[in-house]
């Protein structure tokens, strides 16, 4: 498994490009009309919303609060510090949480059978194989002081206790928030545009004038895009 996830953890971020694109693959729907009635695309698109939101909330804060560098290091797994304040004295793995439920709840909003049955358990499978491959780098790192946080903290499901007081200890910092998640926040918002307009037409409609609407979306999006990552490269707002 730690070789597995060694692996895929130099493509993980091309992986979600993947998936993405598998939103629209051909193939049965989740929930359907003839089992929920004719209100049955609110099923997919409500929960799908709600799940997918939970995610970006999630790693919105884990970011705000506690800095964590990212990335690897030559497409390995590395890391500088042990991170274990903000939501990380909460669950280990946060990001990767945040992640499975944007990816999970986009996932339900396509209303695919194949997807969330094929699909996401694939995806589960791997990113456990890259957080059990960044586990073995940084129990070789740091030694007990990972052996005692992995004693306190889950791996997976975070512990609502204290979480409060985690919250209201730290301040958020939205700068970092906005500066570090522009990438995914641009490519997530423009597949929750895309699965609207092409899987809902209850909500869009069904003319053609629907895509006009669509690309001014779309539009206000790659202009946040490209307004952050200016900012941010030449340096006239930082963290």
């Amino acid at each position: 498994m730690i070789q597995i996830g060694n692996f895929f953890f130099k493509y993980r971020n091309n992986l979600f490009i993947l998936l993405y694109i598998l939103l629209w693959m051909p193939g049965p729907q989740l929930f359907t009309e003839a089992v929920f009635g004719p209100q049955y695309w609110l099923i997919p698109l409500v929960s799908g919303l709600v799940i997918t939101v939970s995610g970006q909330l999630i790693r919105g804060i884990t970011i705000g609060l506690a800095y964590i560098i990212r990335g690897g290091k030559d497409k390995k797994v590395y890391a500088e510090d042990l991170v274990t304040t903000g939501i990380f004295s909460h669950c280990r793995n946060p990001l990767y949480v945040g992640n499975i439920l944007m990816l999970f709840g986009v996932g339900i909003m396509s209303n695919s059978l194949l997807y969330t049955a094929i699909v996401m358990p694939l995806f589960l499978f791997i990113y456990q194989a890259i957080v059990l491959a960044e586990e073995n780098f940084l129990r070789g790192k740091f030694g007990a002081a990972f052996d005692a946080y992995c004693a306190k903290v889950n791996r997976w499901f975070p512990s609502l206790g204290g979480i409060g007081k985690t919250l209201s200890s730290m301040e958020f910092n939205y700068k970092r928030w906005i500066l570090k998640e522009y990438n995914t926040q641009f490519v997530w918002l423009a597949g929750i545009l895309l699965l609207f307009y092409t899987k809902y037409p209850q909500v869009t409609g069904e003319g053609e004038d629907r895509w006009y609407t669509f690309g001014l979306w779309l539009l206000a999006d790659v202009i946040f895009y490209v307004t952050v990552r200016y900012l941010k490269k030449s340096g006239k707002v930082t963290e």
